[in-house]
């Protein structure tokens, strides 16, 4: 085991309590897994600890990363997710990487939410012919595979990136039975609608006969009323 993952570990546990554990778990429907430390500690272990990840060349840096997420505790993944993100020098070989550790460790929407919304995110952005693999991705038969889809193009999509491509992993996804992929597309398309507000409009309007209320309710989050009005209407 690294080092900086014996030091990490020893933090977090020095710094969990029962409450923290016990409010965290009513953000889940399944059991997960929590030391129970605040999400600010948290940030301020992964901050301190970075100073001395980022000396490491990207095979050792992902191999903390590894052992990190291979816990199945949330708050190492957090962090985990947090170092792989401000590592930064993304190279197209990183994606494998990337696409393993969704399919061997995220297994809730935070662990998801909070590794796709940056790391892989920003890889997107740098190569956005991957854009295609998120399409392969919205027809995984895993769940958390389906809301990564989406969630990796939050913040690219807030910024009105993407959008024509957003819109298909959205038909992708469209009638996904899991609330949780629902809220994952549902969201995206409620970023885009930051810059594209007529656009994700009609593209709800043009659906809201299939879309799930939950979807469709995340993608008008931000429009005006009467927008909204006109969306909600049977």
């Amino acid at each position: 085991m690294h080092k900086i993952v014996i030091k990490i570990r020893r933090e977090l546990k020095r710094s969990a309590d029962d409450k923290t554990k016990e409010i965290f778990q009513r953000f889940f429907k399944e059991k997960v897994t929590f030391y129970g430390v605040r999400a600010g500690v948290v940030s301020k272990i992964g901050k301190e600890y970075f100073t001395e990840v980022k000396k490491l060349d990207k095979k050792k840096m992902q191999a903390v990363c590894e052992e990190l997420f291979r816990s199945g505790i949330s708050e190492e993944a957090w962090i985990a997710a947090s170092f792989a993100h401000k590592y930064d020098n993304f190279e197209k070989a990183d994606f494998l990487v990337f696409e393993r550790w969704i399919d061997k460790y995220i297994d809730n929407w935070a662990k998801c939410d909070t590794f796709c919304n940056h790391a892989v995110g920003e890889f997107i952005e740098k190569y956005p012919a991957y854009i295609s693999k998120l399409k392969v991705w919205a027809k995984s038969k895993n769940l958390w595979k389906r809301r990564a889809a989406a969630v990796t193009l939050i913040i690219p999509a807030k910024r009105g990136m993407f959008l024509a491509d957003i819109f298909k992993i959205a038909d992708i996804l469209l009638q996904d039975k899991e609330d949780m992929v629902q809220k994952g597309y549902g969201w995206m398309l409620k970023e885009a609608s930051r810059k594209h507000e007529r656009e994700v409009f009609n593209y709800v309007l043009k659906n809201k006969k299939v879309m799930p209320r939950t979807a469709l309710r995340y993608a008008i989050e931000k429009m005006p009323l009467n927008l909204k009005k006109r969306a909600m209407a049977k």
